[in-house]
């Protein structure tokens, strides 16, 4: 793992593959360390002939945080009223800071692959730097489009209910953790308690840092609706969306696919929204599919 200064903070990242494969960055979801794209996906995409960059977004894991904890009614009401919200950065920085990365690694151009707000972070990185992307592969994500369905009671439960201190009591942290991580699952595959009860303590022992995810949503919120930027995207594009997502349903993954010209869809039955072992090869392939698309454009 290393740190770079990019856009005037920290950004903690690291690469997997050879130096002369074709680079891919990966861009995490809402409040997600790196460490959520897992080796046993990552190393499958090196072997595939890629060289693999992920890196921790502004405001989660080891890269630099921020303060404050935007209030929402705050952000909308500013937005209704056709304002700019204040808040502490924008998805658009979240952008920036993903080109950066490249930037700083010295890349010219990379297939970018982006799951949940990843997924929109990429969006706006290939719409917004046309020149930087080989091809875009969008996990579990969506437009903005205010029309769309709404995450379940339960999802948006999982995003608004506080999870226990871990400093406090660590026991009562992984309990809710891991219940919300299942909330949110794949029901068609196997859940592994033992495992994900695991990865969230190597998280949390790695970073703690709640307020970020506010920080992230307000981001999200403000950035609106992206179909009209969408449509100016030229990298191929194939988008994979879970049939049975209850945070971002699988609306959300047909109207990217609709609003990106060209846009290749893809659904997984049974899939939620998480990366299940069971469903590497799945991702892979929809992420090979997209790099195929470009070079024979090249």
């Amino acid at each position: 793992m290393a740190q770079a200064q990019i856009n005037g903070i920290s950004i903690e990242y690291e690469v997997h593959g050879a130096p002369d494969a074709e680079p891919m960055l990966l861009i995490m979801g809402l409040g997600a360390q790196m460490t959520r794209w897992p080796p046993g996906l990552y190393e499958k995409l090196v072997a595939r002939g890629f060289r693999v960059i992920r890196f921790d977004n502004r405001d989660v894991g080891l890269s630099q945080k921020f303060s404050g904890a935007p209030r929402m009614d705050d952000v909308i009401g500013a937005m209704m009223k056709g304002e700019n919200p204040n808040i502490p950065y924008t998805l658009d920085d979240m952008a920036a800071d993903a080109v950066g990365v490249l930037d700083h690694l010295g890349v010219e151009r990379a297939h970018i692959v982006g799951a949940s707000m990843g997924g929109m972070i990429g969006q706006l990185v290939v719409a917004d730097y046309p020149n930087r992307a080989l091809s875009f592969t969008s996990i579990f994500s969506t437009t903005g489009n205010p029309s769309l369905p709404r995450a379940t009671p339960e999802a948006m439960a999982v995003l608004m209910t506080p999870a226990p201190n871990p400093n406090d009591d660590i026991d009562a942290y992984l309990d809710h953790t891991v219940r919300n991580a299942r909330t949110i699952g794949s029901p068609g595959y196997p859940f592994d308690e033992k495992l994900m009860r695991e990865r969230l303590l190597s998280d949390v022992s790695r970073a703690y840092e709640p307020l970020g995810v506010a920080r992230q949503i307000a981001a999200v919120t403000a950035n609106g609706d992206r179909r009209t930027k969408l449509a100016k995207i030229k990298a191929p594009t194939v988008v994979l969306h879970g049939d049975s997502d209850p945070l971002v349903p699988v609306e959300g993954g047909r109207d990217t696919a609709a609003s990106i010209p060209d846009a290749e869809l893809r659904i997984i039955p049974n899939m939620g929204h998480d990366l299940p072992p069971a469903l590497y090869d799945a991702v892979v392939e929809a992420i090979c599919r997209a790099a195929e698309r470009s070079r024979a454009l090249a």
